[in-house]
């Protein structure tokens, strides 16, 4: 049996990943802002369940989580950084207040609950940290910026984290989800700043009425991607970006594309600028 710590285990993806990590028999010690948001997906409380109030932007509620968790099962194996929501609206758009606070979560959100769960796994020398992103942060679109910037910042904290930990037999892993069937384009879980500046409407107006228009329609079945996660963790040698659906895949060979064919015709200015 593993020990599962997932923030944002209420809803959407993290609750998905809670249950298959459950119905395999391991134990979670599953966060929220409202753990009893938690338990109300189980008419009977599993054995292996430990529901904690815990919200991402307040490390002590995270220590207090991660300590309540060791008492219980005396580990933890596999930390999962769930907890996040999206934003639409166009770069200049977007207040300083609502960047702000989407970053908070997003990426401080992930680097509190690191600090909380790491000293955990270094002392065991042993463990798994999935941090949740998206495809948008690997190749973001107009009208998600700030939300797909939030998500390559994760990338950037993933790729250092795979080299800080794997000496000390710690995997870390970076999922990069494309569109699923959960409520994250829904109200509860995508923040809308108004479309404020006429100029955008070409740009980010389509983006914009795409994300309202496919809530409820994403092709990614949810149970699919959590059973995925969980098999990622039982592989003997994890990557360190997983995809998750035909749309992540074809976005990211886009960019890879895009990427390898400018920097092909611009090679020679690269290479002209040594001393």
């Amino acid at each position: 049996m593993s020990v599962w710590f997932v923030t944002g285990a209420s809803r959407g993806l993290g609750a998905e990943i809670t249950r298959e990590a459950l119905d395999r028999g391991h134990g979670v010690i599953a966060t929220a802002r409202d753990a009893s948001a938690v338990l109300r997906a189980y008419p009977r409380v599993p054995d292996g369940l430990l529901a904690v109030d815990a919200d991402v932007t307040e490390p002590e509620r995270l220590t207090a989580a991660v300590e309540a968790g060791l008492a219980k099962f005396g580990r933890i194996d596999v930390v999962v950084n769930n907890a996040g929501y999206g934003l639409v609206g166009a770069i200049e758009e977007v207040s300083d207040e609502a960047a702000r606070a989407l970053f908070d979560v997003n990426v401080f959100g992930v680097l509190n609950t690191l600090r909380a769960t790491l000293p955990t796994l270094r002392a065991q020398r042993s463990g798994h940290v999935l941090n949740i992103g998206s495809v948008g942060g690997f190749a973001t679109a107009p009208a998600t910026g700030l939300y797909g910037a939030s998500k390559f910042a994760l990338e950037g904290v993933s790729e250092a984290l795979h080299g800080e930990l794997a000496p000390l037999g710690v995997h870390v892993t970076i999922v990069e989800p494309g569109g699923f069937r959960t409520d994250f384009l829904g109200a509860s879980s995508m923040r809308v700043e108004p479309a404020s500046i006429a100029d955008y409407a070409v740009g980010a107006g389509p983006v914009r009425e795409a994300l309202a228009r496919n809530d409820g329609r994403q092709p990614g079945d949810p149970a699919k991607a959590a059973k995925a996660v969980v098999d990622v963790t039982e592989a003997a040698e994890p990557p360190l970006r997983l995809q998750l659906g035909a749309d992540a895949v074809e976005r990211v060979e886009a960019k890879l594309d895009l990427v390898r064919r400018e920097l092909d015709q611009w090679r020679h200015v690269a290479l002209s600028t040594g001393i």
